[in-house]
């Protein structure tokens, strides 16, 4: 029998979110501070690199959102629009989905001061409209955390999948008898 929610010590969960330059690529780390969610949170804080500077997510300057959520971007900062649509945009969007996420029951109560999310978010550098990105972000932020919480995909979806693989940035054009 699985575990429960609340004796789940990590919760990995993926989002996918939008068509073309705006869209969202979410992955999240769920979990208890005290376990490998909580490593890696302090891990990636504390160590940031060249173009990648882990940081926490903030609902209001001053106000970080609940669970505490560090948003880890895939893409180095590309121009000063980029960063907007990282830095705010983004953030904006994936603070609002992690503290719905708290309210709506989705994460479990004990998750407000014991749990973090750590977040790593893909905002294409060419991204070119700051609504559709927030709007991406939240949403795939919400999935993904639903995803986590909920141990999904399952493993027929993901069979299923796997027979017509594809994503956005390239569909196989091979039949599958040419494997």
């Amino acid at each position: 029998m699985p575990a429960s929610q609340s004796e789940r010590n990590l919760h990995i969960g993926e989002g996918f979110e939008g068509p073309g330059v705006n869209l969202a690529h979410i992955n999240v780390l769920v979990g208890p501070r005290n376990g490998p969610a909580g490593q890696a949170f302090a891990t990636a804080l504390a160590t940031p690199s060249a173009g990648h500077a882990p940081f926490v997510v903030i609902a209001q300057p001053g106000i970080p959102t609940k669970p505490l959520t560090l948003y880890v971007n895939k893409a180095q900062i590309a121009s000063e629009f980029h960063g907007n649509a990282t830095w705010g945009a983004s953030q904006a969007g994936i603070a609002k989905a992690v503290a719905e996420s708290l309210e709506d029951g989705t994460l479990p109560p004990e998750a407000e001061n014991d749990w973090v999310v750590v977040s790593a978010n893909w905002v294409n550098p060419a991204a070119d409209d700051l609504d559709a990105v927030f709007r991406n972000n939240y949403r795939a932020t919400r999935n993904a955390i639903k995803a986590a919480m909920a141990g999904l995909p399952s493993k027929s979806d993901v069979f299923a999948a796997a027979r017509e693989v594809s994503n956005p940035f390239y569909t196989p054009r091979l039949s599958r008898d040419a494997l």
